[in-house]
């Protein structure tokens, strides 16, 4: 395995795209009423936006009375994919890394479709690196506020694992480097408030810790809070 700091010269570019799976986990799907969808994922799309780096803070908006926190394993593409075969999916990864899918509950309830959301401005935080070299399918992913564990589960219980995602995913669309493939999120989720830390640690990856608040830091945006993500790919 091999540790690539976000930023580096070894860090794949921003993502042209970050694609997210609906309803992966059987006892999520159940909490909100729904049934996980046993044919084929369900996808959905959040905006390339709404990226935070590992450190930045989740700020919440003044649309929403209610944002919950999702903790997933989040995929990074290495190379450009177009239909990959699934026997060879990790070939396809530049790593894998924590995830925090953001989500203003009641809009997504309200709306019908979920762009609006999931892709705010530090909707979707990530961390704290990319690792490289290791198969996310079985690792235990928890995630924390305050301390507190709110979600438990194990990769290995999603309805259609990594390997199904990437070579699904890259049928439909082509994925670039940097790309990012959100797999999840597991039971639990629930609401965050102002001064709240919410931690995802997946075993083996790391923790993915953010900081809540309701403002930026004045004249400054969202996206300046953590620093880019390096131009290019080592090796492409």
């Amino acid at each position: 395995m091999k540790r690539i700091r976000f930023g580096s010269d070894e860090s794949p570019p921003r993502p042209s795209k970050i694609v997210a799976v609906g309803r992966n986990y059987r006892e999520h799907a159940k909490e909100l009423g729904n049934v996980a969808p046993e044919e084929e994922p369900l996808l959905f799309l959040k905006a390339p936006s709404s990226l935070l780096l590992d450190g930045g803070e989740i700020v919440l908006p003044p649309e929403s009375v209610r944002v919950d926190y999702e903790g997933e394993l989040a995929l990074v593409i290495g190379k450009t994919i177009k239909g990959w075969p699934q026997e060879r999916w990790l070939e396809a990864l530049a790593g894998v890394c924590c995830a925090n899918d953001v989500t203003a509950r009641d809009l997504q309830k309200k709306d019908g479709q979920w762009a609006r959301a999931k892709s705010f401005d530090t909707f979707c935080p990530v961390g704290p690196e990319i690792i490289a070299g290791l198969d996310p399918s079985d690792l235990a992913i928890e995630t924390r506020v305050n301390g507190s564990v709110k979600q438990s589960s194990r990769t290995s219980e999603m309805v259609f694992s990594p390997a199904f995602l990437v070579a699904y995913v890259s049928r439909m669309m082509t994925l670039l480097p940097g790309d990012l493939i959100l797999t999840g999120t597991p039971a639990g989720i629930g609401p965050l408030s102002t001064g709240d830390i919410v931690e995802v640690e997946i075993e083996k990856i790391g923790i993915l810790k953010n900081r809540v608040s309701t403002t930026t830091r004045e004249g400054s945006s969202p996206g300046d809070l953590a620093p880019p993500m390096a131009s290019r790919v080592t090796g492409q």
